[in-house]
């Protein structure tokens, strides 16, 4: 077996167990609370008292406007200045989450803006309140629109992950450098890791695509039903 290969063969379980236990679970809760602080800032922006929505439109600012790997550098590294000390995976679960939940709240504000008034009036006019039109008509039609770009926002997640990285979180990145610290073998190393991320990537772009049918197919059968 050619030297590459072996390398790549006997690195392979420790980087799929540090992707199992660090990549995939921080991915995951980071993106359920992200999403839900994006729903939250979202609908504050749209519908929420004056102060409030200008402090949600000012985190969103402030959120966009730096790069996320600075973001985990002020949470992990910045924070203890000030007597905040944070071990290396929490504070990358709130750093991912602030950031995800600034740029799903966009998407988010946006999907629920798109819903013709005429939802509300309808839902009004059969005596739901505010937040039973929200809950049952205005966000379902919203998901529906809302699932590709926030499929491509968990997608490029999975990805971005590997700057916890420099956090010292232990994922798959992390496991990857370590291995080339006593192998010597970069690029070997990162190219294996490069993979494992494509194949993840492949995988969710292809349950993406499932997804947005089911949706279109849904869709369908509401228009039709009207």
């Amino acid at each position: 077996m050619p030297h590459w290969l072996q390398l790549m063969s006997d690195s392979l379980p420790t980087l799929l167990w540090a992707g199992v236990k660090f990549t995939i679970p921080l991915t995951l809760l980071s993106f359920a609370l992200g999403l839900m602080l994006g729903l939250v800032t979202a609908v504050t922006r749209l519908f929420g008292p004056r102060p409030l929505a200008l402090i949600a439109r000012f985190y969103v600012w402030v959120i966009r406007g730096t790069p996320l790997l600075v973001q985990l550098f002020v949470i992990f590294y910045g924070l203890p200045s000030i007597g905040i000390l944070l071990d290396a995976f929490p504070a990358a679960l709130i750093g991912f989450t602030l950031n995800i939940g600034a740029y799903s709240s966009e998407i988010i504000r946006a999907v629920i803006s798109s819903v013709p008034k005429g939802q509300w009036e309808a839902a009004y006019s059969i005596g739901m309140s505010w937040s039973q039109a929200m809950r049952r008509t205005i966000l379902p039609q919203a998901a529906r629109v809302a699932v590709p770009p926030l499929s491509n926002t968990f997608i490029s997640l999975i990805k971005d992950t590997s700057l916890a990285a420099a956090i010292t979180v232990p994922e798959l990145f992390q496991a990857a450098q370590r291995i080339v610290a006593t192998t010597y073998e970069p690029l070997i190393l990162y190219i294996e890791a490069a993979l494992i991320y494509l194949v993840l990537s492949s995988v969710l772009s292809a349950l993406q695509v499932r997804l947005e049918r089911r949706f279109a197919r849904y869709g369908g059968m509401m228009e039709a039903s009207r």
